[in-house]
């Protein structure tokens, strides 16, 4: 976090960090209420022989929700998330992703995301996770 309260240091961030160095780099967009943006995995990013290993997919939808308060000078932690895997990715599928808030209740906020290859806009992973909001929930008892 750097010196002015509430504005963090994203540089390094493994998916949208500019400065780091073995990250993704992703670079996230708002279009309207969604959060958007396009990845293509490599074979550095392969769990079995030429398949996407689920962690950099559930990285993609973790960083697309959060990414989705962030743009909006909201800055928030996931709390929980559930994911689904719906279909293996082959190392090279273009990707997109998306994510949107759903909800917000008592300092916390519901999004969801999705991974859908770019060719036919099918859906290979989804999320709805629970952000705590920073913020409205400092010195909230734990």
């Amino acid at each position: 976090m750097s010196a002015e309260r509430g504005r963090p240091d994203a540089n390094s961030c493994f998916v949208c960090g500019t400065d780091n160095t073995i990250g993704l780099k992703i670079n996230f967009r708002l279009e309207g209420e969604v959060c958007r943006a396009e990845f293509t995995p490599e074979s550095a990013h392969q769990g079995y022989d030429g398949v996407t290993h689920g962690g950099i997919l559930y990285s993609l939808l973790d960083d697309v929700m959060a990414n989705c308060l962030f743009l909006r000078g909201i800055q928030a932690y996931t709390a929980k998330c559930q994911i689904r895997y719906r279909d293996p990715v082959p190392v090279g599928t273009p990707l997109r992703v998306e994510g949107r808030q759903i909800k917000e209740k008592g300092g916390f906020a519901i999004l969801e995301g999705r991974v859908m290859r770019a060719a036919d806009g099918a859906v290979v992973a989804e999320a709805e996770s629970t952000f705590f909001l920073l913020g409205i929930n400092e010195g909230a008892p734990s």
